[in-house]
C-alpha cells in the first residue's frame, strides 16, 4: 500500500510540475529562406554595380588627374582646344541650380505633405497622392520643355522684379538696368534660376512622398494625448508630427537634393552654357557637370573623354555622399522622444 501511495505521490507531483519551454529555431526555412537570400542577392547586386560604376569612372580619370592634377578642380574655363579644363565654374553652376530647386521645392513639398496626412479628407487624398505620384512620372525632357516654352518667359519677369527691389544683394543682381523703358529680357533667361524652377518641380515629388510617409507614421496616441489636452489641428501638427518627422523631412530634402544635383535634360535645354564664375541665378548663362557631359560627349576626343568622365566621377562622388547621408537620416527618423506634448 505504502508503494502505491509513493508512487501516485510521484506522478502527482509530476504532473504540478511546470512544462518546459519548447525550444526555437532561429534558422529560416523554406520561402522564408528564399526570400532572405534573394533580397541578399538584390543589395549585393546593387552595391556591386554601384562599385563598378565607381571604379570604371576613377580608372577613367587617372590620365586626367595625371595631366592637370589639382588645377583641374580650380580651372575655370572648359577649352580643351586651347589646354584649358577645369570644373570649378562647372561645379558652382550645378550647386546654384540645385539651390534654387531645393529653395522652391522644399516648402512646396513640406506643405504637401501635411496637407495629404493631415487636412484632406479621405475623399480626396487617394487621388492627391495618385497626382503627387504621377508627377515622378512624367519624363525629365517634358519638364524642360515646359521650363523652356511655357516657364521661361514668365521667370524672366519674376527675376527682373527681383533685380530690381533686392539687386543690392550680389546674388540677385544682373549686369542690366532694370528700370530701363527697354529691358533687356534676354539677360534673365536661359539662367540657372529658370533651369532651379523647372528641376524644383522633378525634385519636389520625391521630397513630398518621403515626407509624407514618415507623417502618416506619427503616433496616434500622442496625437489623440494632444488633442486631449486642448492643442488645435496645428498645435498637435507643431508638436507632435514636424518633431516626429524631422528625420523624414531632413532626408527626404537630401534626397531630392542628390536628384537635383545630376538632372540632365531638362537643364540642357533650358540654359546657355557659360563658364564664368559667379553666383548669379538670375543672370543668363551657366553651365552644370550633367549638362557639360551631355554637351560635349558625342564630339569628345580621347582625352576630352577622360575629362568628361572625370566631372562625372566628381558629381558621382558628391551625389553618393548626399544619397549615403540622406539614407543613414531617415533610418534614424525616429523621433519620438522628440515630441513635447
Amino acid at each position: 500500500m505504502s508503494t502505491q501511495l509513493r508512487a501516485e505521490d510521484t506522478h502527482a507531483a509530476a504532473s504540478s510540475a511546470p512544462p518546459l519551454p519548447r525550444r526555437l529555431s532561429g534558422r529560416t526555412t523554406g520561402s522564408d529562406r528564399v526570400f532572405v537570400l534573394g533580397a541578399r542577392g538584390i543589395g549585393a547586386t546593387v552595391l556591386v554595380i554601384t562599385g563598378g560604376i565607381g571604379l570604371f569612372l576613377a580608372w577613367q580619370s587617372v590620365p586626367t588627374l595625371s595631366r592637370y592634377g589639382l588645377d583641374f578642380f580650380s580651372e575655370t574655363q572648359w577649352s580643351p582646344d586651347t589646354d584649358q579644363v577645369g570644373i570649378a565654374s562647372v561645379l558652382l553652376g550645378t550647386v546654384t541650380v540645385a539651390l534654387v530647386a531645393m529653395v522652391v521645392a522644399f516648402p512646396l513639398a513640406l506643405l504637401a505633405a501635411l496637407f495629404i496626412s493631415e487636412y484632406a479628407s479621405a475623399r480626396i487624398k487617394s487621388t492627391l497622392v495618385s497626382m503627387v505620384d504621377l508627377m515622378a512620372a512624367v519624363p525629365s525632357i517634358i519638364y524642360g520643355l515646359w521650363g523652356f516654352f511655357l516657364l521661361q518667359p514668365y521667370a524672366s519677369g519674376v527675376a527682373r522684379w527681383l533685380h530690381t527691389y533686392a539687386g543690392w544683394l550680389p546674388f540677385f543682381h544682373v549686369d542690366t538696368d532694370p528700370t530701363a523703358a527697354q529691358w533687356e529680357q534676354s539677360r534673365y533667361t536661359a539662367s540657372a534660376f529658370v533651369a532651379g524652377l523647372a528641376v524644383s518641380m522633378m525634385v519636389l515629388p520625391m521630397a513630398c512622398s518621403v515626407m509624407r510617409e514618415v507623417f502618416s507614421q506619427a503616433p496616434l496616441g500622442e496625437r489623440e494625448g494632444a488633442l486631449a489636452l486642448g492643442a488645435t489641428r496645428w498645435g498637435m501638427i507643431r508638436s507632435v508630427v514636424l518633431p516626429f518627422g524631422r528625420g523624414g523631412i531632413i532626408g527626404g530634402t537630401m534626397l531630392s537634393l542628390g536628384r537635383a544635383l545630376g538632372e540632365t535634360i531638362a537643364v540642357v535645354l533650358i540654359i546657355s552654357p557659360s563658364f564664368d564664375l559667379k553666383f548669379r541665378p538670375l543672370e543668363v548663362g551657366t553651365e552644370t557637370v550633367s549638362a557639360l557631359i551631355a554637351g560635349r560627349f558625342g564630339e569628345a576626343s580621347a582625352s576630352q573623354l577622360s575629362a568628361l568622365l572625370t566631372a562625372g566621377f566628381v558629381l558621382f562622388l558628391i551625389t553618393l555622399l548626399v544619397n549615403t547621408l540622406a539614407a543613414v537620416i531617415v533610418s534614424r527618423s525616429r523621433s519620438g522622444a522628440g515630441t513635447d506634448i
